[in-house]
């Protein structure tokens, strides 16, 4: 399952890299390209992490960043060497995660933050801008949690 988790993650690397590269030639910093009623395309820049947490904090966050990542993507590494076979979906999710946290680091190692382009809003609220790597972090994290309690619920019955 190895294989097919690296498989998934060099799919989301690719598609966020690719993404963020036409964000950054394709928009203008901070200006709103509306598609939707509640969708922009909006270029930014986060130096921090989720919601710019650490934003401010005159560069040192990178590294520790950086670190986290380097962390979590070698305990994902090992998690997805030992899964068997039939653990297909888990090794999905966990190569969901893995590129996600790998598309980001690239980012930050390449420049010293993340491009971000993606803009949901309602009204004048707006969700902070975000990324592929940013949604296949998300997706893969909720669905792990999803199947585990939803493996927990099944044991219990049984």
């Amino acid at each position: 399952m190895l294989r097919f988790g690296l498989l998934v993650a060099a799919a989301v690397i690719i598609v966020d890299q690719l993404t963020k590269f036409l964000a950054e030639i394709g928009l203008v910093p901070y200006q709103p390209v509306p598609l939707l009623p509640f969708f922009n395309l909006t270029l930014s820049y986060n130096r921090g992490a989720a919601f710019s947490l650490l934003a401010d904090q005159g560069g040192w966050q990178r590294w520790l960043l950086i670190g986290v990542a380097i962390c979590v993507c070698a305990f994902l590494l090992r998690w997805l060497a030992q899964l068997r076979r039939r653990e297909r979906w888990l090794a999905l999710v966990l190569g969901l995660i893995l590129g996600g946290a790998l598309g980001n680091a690239i980012g930050r190692l390449r420049y010293g933050y993340v491009i971000d382009f993606i803009d949901v809003h309602y009204g004048h609220w707006h969700w902070p801008a975000f990324n592929i790597a940013d949604s296949a972090i998300t997706l893969g994290v909720a669905w792990l949690v999803v199947s585990l309690l939803l493996e927990g619920r099944w044991r219990q019955r049984t």
